[in-house]
């Protein structure tokens, strides 16, 4: 049974349930406690890489999914695990590179040594020095070892999961986001191209929003709305899963052309002309005749596919007001070399600085600084009517809606 949150003193939600959302989600301390324990440490899959990054037993990635640090480890040749990367004995961090190979995990304060899998090996001084000293004759070394969390390597990327309780990951989805999850990540080895990381200074949850929210894209974008790659005159889609929280947004690419549906969008250069024209250089290569899918994995990931764009984008919370934003850009390990670096051209719509992504960041940064003063108002979520269900068309937030009604139901307001 859920046990209900008390929303912050003197505050309620907003009669208009599904259509509004107070912006003391964006900034109260306690809401923020209260995520992490629900949602980030509850019966949720979070990403935590991809399988490719540490192909050797014995390679390491370390990642922090919510708050807490972690170590995605090859722990045997067809075995992943994910560990707390925090000592059993006094809380040490003890990977503290964002990658490295060792043949045990050994804490650098104590010397207290772990196999790959997080089973506590040995002590040092266990049975003392000179028979004076050492552990209790009763301490048992297998339950001191690494916290162990649930994990499940899915076509090439790697959850994980805090809970006991987390349904398996193809249920998590629901066959209809399984769909479109094995649509890109099909079965074929994935292989990383490059990384990128900012901090954007607002809450966590606004970056799910952004990416549930196509009513923006052609409006702030202005790459997006000249050049045709996602805009409210193609044809298009927004999916979301039974419960709510996951959601799909589907378009087809257009041309550098202004239609009469355009009239609202200020944003369109016509003029505008690239350098090198190859970032535009654009391949079919996947079933449908849609070239967008951008699915929101709640809570804590993006999988982004934008042309021939292939990002993970995961979201790490820093408080309430604040997230790192980790960007994973990859090719299937046998793309052809002109496919590889077509990706990579592509990559520079994306990440902190592409063409696209910057406006994200800066404008949820003035969205945060807009809210946070003023926590009794609340947002407007009426584009596409208060219904959530999924549409044939991108004039809507109902994405939005349904991830505030399933964050109400797990928080308990």
């Amino acid at each position: 049974m859920t046990i209900p949150v008390r929303p912050p003193e003197g505050r309620l939600w907003p009669a208009d349930a599904d259509a509004a959302v107070p912006y003391w989600v964006y900034s109260d301390p306690e809401i923020y406690a209260e995520e992490l324990r629900r949602i980030w440490y509850g019966p949720h899959w979070l990403y935590v890489g991809l399988e490719c990054e540490i192909p050797n037993v014995g390679d390491w990635k370390t990642a922090t999914l919510g708050e807490r640090p972690v170590v995605m480890v090859r722990s045997a040749q067809n075995e992943i695990s994910v560990v707390e990367n925090r000592c059993a004995h006094k809380g040490v961090k003890f990977c503290q590179a964002r990658f490295g190979h060792s043949e045990e995990l050994i804490c650098p304060y104590h010397q207290w040594s772990y196999a790959l899998n997080g089973d506590l090996q040995g002590v040092p001084f266990r049975r003392g020095v000179k028979r004076q000293g050492g552990m209790p004759a009763d301490f048992d070394l297998t339950q001191n070892g690494l916290t162990k969390l649930r994990v499940e390597e899915v076509n090439g990327v790697v959850w994980a999961t805090f809970s006991e309780e987390t349904p398996a990951f193809r249920d998590y989805l629901g066959e209809k986001f399984w769909k479109h999850y094995t649509r890109v990540y099909d079965g074929r080895k994935l292989e990383v191209l490059g990384y990128n990381r900012q901090h954007i200074p607002a809450n966590w949850k606004q970056m799910q929003e952004n990416i549930k929210d196509p009513y923006h894209a052609g409006l702030l974008h202005v790459f997006f709305a000249t050049f045709g790659l996602f805009r409210a005159d193609q044809k298009s889609a927004v999916d979301i899963d039974d419960e709510g929280r996951h959601g799909i947004l589907i378009s087809r690419k257009g041309e550098q052309e202004k239609t009469e549906a355009m009239a609202d969008i200020r944003n369109f250069q016509g003029d505008l002309v690239l350098e090198d024209p190859r970032v535009m250089d654009v391949v079919q290569e996947f079933p449908g005749e849609e070239t967008v899918g951008m699915i929101t994995i709640f809570p804590s990931v993006i999988l982004q596919q934008q042309v021939n764009s292939l990002t993970t984008r995961q979201i790490v919370p820093k408080g309430p007001d604040g997230f790192d934003f980790h960007w994973t850009h990859w090719c299937y390990a046998d793309d052809t070399p002109e496919m590889r670096l077509r990706r990579t051209r592509q990559a520079n719509l994306f990440g902190p600085a592409g063409f696209v992504s910057a406006d994200d960041g800066e404008v949820l940064e003035m969205t945060q600084q807009g809210a946070t003063p003023s926590p009794d108002a609340h947002m407007i979520l009426q584009m596409g009517g208060r219904t959530i269900e999924s549409t044939d068309h991108q004039v809507t937030e109902t994405a939005v809606r349904g991830m505030y009604r399933y964050w109400r139901k797990v928080m308990g307001l």
